[in-house]
């Protein structure tokens, strides 16, 4: 079974610990199997790309590395601080995720039926 992570795809995050601690971006892709998350321009990596064929380039690439579910924080879209995410269950069966610090919904996860 796959692990929850409290972040999704396209959310924006603040760095809390490691080498980019401070620094804010999109989630780009989420693996909730491993804990792990990618961030626009956080734990940049080199990787070094072979020509597959003769009209695509070889060469170093400069792409973002993963970066541990825990170590980041959700930025709030409606007041702008990192917080983290409650999970209210609403009267008709709907659920949606809260920010803590300010109480407004972020999003509504899922449905009711």
């Amino acid at each position: 079974m796959a692990n929850k992570i409290h972040v999704k795809k396209d959310d924006q995050v603040l760095v809390i610990s490691g080498k980019d601690k401070g620094s804010t971006g999109k989630v780009l892709k989420t693996e909730p199997e491993t804990g792990r998350v990618f961030v626009e321009g956080v734990n940049m990596i080199k990787k070094h790309q072979k020509a597959r064929s003769q009209t695509e380039v070889g060469g170093i690439i400069d792409r973002e590395g993963s970066v541990d579910a825990s170590n980041v924080k959700l930025v709030c879209p409606k007041c702008g601080k990192a917080t983290r995410v409650a999970h209210v269950v609403n009267s008709d069966g709907s659920k949606d995720r809260v920010c803590k610090k300010c109480g407004a919904v972020i999003d509504q996860i899922k449905k009711a039926k």
